[in-house]
């Protein structure tokens, strides 16, 4: 990601044009999808691998500006979940007009759009292999949690996502095997399976999003141009130090704050964030700024906030110790890898800017801890997800009831 630079774009990209375009689209999709002819099919395609180029290019452009602009939004996500799934039905439609014209297909009404019904499904099937992949890693790596950190129920949802994933997939494509009919019966039980496949491929493309919005902000290093680094808590030892997580946080935070002062000189302020939890002798603050001070940081480049008791409050309370000083200043902050995503969203809804720096953490620990992370995301921007998936159910519903309007 070198090449990008974080934070570079002053306006945010949107994607509105995209909108007269699908509505042109689906008008003209509607008149040749009243005829069932040959040309008229490969027609169809040929519109529709055109718009799924545009919505590529459109997607790609903006994720890039997304980057530039804020790397830590949701729209991130759906940009890259989306261009997968677009690009699918694009390599689809290109495999039917390659058929089309080479006449090894027989052409009705419902060739064209009966595809595009099929789309979930298919791209379900499709990534089938890479789900079980995915869930096999998954479970293999929950196993070894359980094993070294003890059996609760917070360590199962590894588990429970795979378990979730891969029998979903199967459902639906055992679902998608029952022969359809005509019919009122057919007819609900078509739009029972379209809608449920559209549900799981929301679910899947946001996993595909996430993951790669996870890797993309955990490979990014700040310049070393900053003025203030953020160090989140998360928790002490029973005598007060800070716990292997933590400890590796602030270990990343003393690792630039030394390279930077070797390319540049400049001075870092530490500001380490976290109140004191009732099983906790000293707040999480002032156990990382003991431990600082132990690493050679001299106290006046330590601003402890020691309010805080969630990662919203770390970003909203250090923000404001932050601008006492500098409101001008540039700020990083440091935390571990499954965590820089969330963490630098909180930052930008406290309106501070802030680029974030991954530590490492076990291997058998951060996926189980990226499920949580997933899990919490999910829980956000409630109105931005039912309104896109929202949008994919209409989407379905209606060609469900075109398909079998023509049948």
């Amino acid at each position: 990601m070198g090449k990008v630079k974080f934070d570079t774009l002053s306006r945010k990209p949107h994607l509105f044009g995209l909108l007269p375009l699908a509505g042109a689209t689906a008008l003209v999709l509607l008149v040749l999808a009243a005829h069932g002819s040959k040309s008229y099919a490969l027609a169809e395609c040929i519109v529709i691998i055109l718009f799924c180029t545009a919505v590529l290019v459109s997607l790609g452009r903006a994720w890039v500006g997304q980057l530039r602009y804020n790397p830590y939004s949701y729209n991130t996500i759906y940009y890259v979940g989306f261009f997968v799934f677009t690009f699918f039905i694009l390599i689809t439609n290109l495999i039917l007009a390659v058929r089309l014209i080479a006449g090894g297909i027989e052409v009705t009404a419902l060739t064209v759009p009966q595809v595009l019904l099929n789309s979930a499904t298919n791209f379900i099937l499709l990534t089938l292999p890479s789900i079980i992949a995915f869930t096999a890693a998954l479970c293999y790596s929950n196993v070894h949690l359980i094993c070294y950190e003890g059996f609760r129920f917070v360590n199962l949802l590894g588990i429970l996502l795979s378990a979730a994933l891969l029998g979903g997939a199967l459902i639906l494509l055992a679902a998608g095997w029952i022969p359809s009919g005509a019919g009122r019966s057919g007819f609900v039980r078509d739009l029972i399976v379209n809608l449920a496949a559209a549900a799981y491929l929301y679910f899947e493309c946001m996993i595909i999003g996430i993951s790669v919005a996870y890797i993309v902000v955990c490979r990014y290093e700040p310049d070393p141009d900053r003025d203030f680094v953020i160090i989140p808590g998360c928790g002490l030892r029973a005598d007060g130090t800070p716990s292997p997580l933590l400890q590796g946080r602030i270990d990343r935070a003393l690792e630039f704050w030394r390279k930077q002062a070797e390319m540049t000189g400049k001075t870092l302020i530490f500001v380490p964030s976290g109140g004191q939890g009732p099983d906790e002798i000293v707040s999480e603050s002032e156990s990382m700024k003991r431990y600082l001070m132990e690493h050679g940081v001299p106290e006046e480049q330590i601003i402890k906030e020691d309010q805080s008791t969630s990662t919203y409050e770390n970003m909203k309370f250090s923000r404001a110790k932050i601008y006492e000083v500098n409101p001008e200043g540039r700020i990083a902050f440091s935390t571990t890898n499954y965590h820089v995503f969330r963490a630098g969203l909180f930052a930008r809804r406290v309106k501070m800017k802030a680029i974030g720096m991954s530590s490492p953490t076990k291997w058998y620990f951060w996926p189980n801890a990226a499920v949580r992370e997933f899990v919490g995301l999910l829980s956000e921007h409630r109105g931005k997800q039912f309104l896109i998936f929202g949008g994919m159910m209409v989407f379905y519903t209606v060609l469900t009831m075109i398909v079998h309007s023509i049948l």
